[in-house]
């Protein structure tokens, strides 16, 4: 039987930096709802690529294909469903680049922040009735780090309209072309 076969661009460990980056900036902006870490393509493939056992090269292309174009770190999974009906590619990809250099953000003052972990502008509004600091509010002090970077914001051409069509088009070709060039292996000489 047919094993899943999985192609990452990157070390495991840039995901889990993602995710504690994502979650971050998800907390930071204070909106409902779950947090991205990451977004998902699910690629149909048609099933004559598996018949030739190309899996792993198409695995390979299409991914690499992907990064190439957009900048981003992949991890793609490349397997059928249980009844073999189903071929596929599951193509996960960052919306954020890693930055070349780490960000680093100091407190150029003293800091407040209130129970909920928003930024407050006095010391007064953490302060209860007896002048002792809230329970769950906190103060960081000028000179300490208060944020770090290692990833980018996230790129808003993914959330375009414009790319989902984009990615199905060049994928679309690719396809086309991956199909050709199984055609042009398989089929019977000129002088059979």
């Amino acid at each position: 039987m047919y094993q899943r076969q999985v192609y990452e661009t990157t070390e495991r460990s840039y995901w889990t930096e993602l995710a504690r980056c994502s979650q971050q900036e998800f907390k930071k902006s204070g909106v409902e709802g779950k947090c991205i870490e990451a977004r998902e393509l699910i690629i149909a493939l048609p099933e004559s690529l598996f018949e030739q056992g190309m899996p792993n090269i198409v695995l390979r292309s299409f991914t690499d294909k992907f990064k190439e174009k957009y900048g981003v770190e992949c991890v793609a999974a490349l397997h059928h469903n249980k009844r073999m009906t189903n071929f596929h590619i599951h193509l996960i990809f960052s919306e954020r680049q890693l930055l070349a250099e780490l960000v680093i953000k100091t407190a150029t003052r003293n800091m407040f922040y209130d129970e909920r972990g928003n930024h407050v502008r006095t010391k007064k509004e953490i302060l209860d009735a007896d002048g002792n600091i809230r329970k769950g509010c906190s103060i960081i002090k000028k000179g300490e780090v208060y944020d770090y970077s290692r990833f980018s914001k996230k790129k808003p051409e993914f959330k375009s309209r414009s790319f989902l069509s984009e990615v199905k088009e060049k994928y679309t070709e690719k396809m086309n072309l991956l199909l050709s060039d199984c055609l042009l292996y398989t089929s019977p000489s000129p002088r059979d």
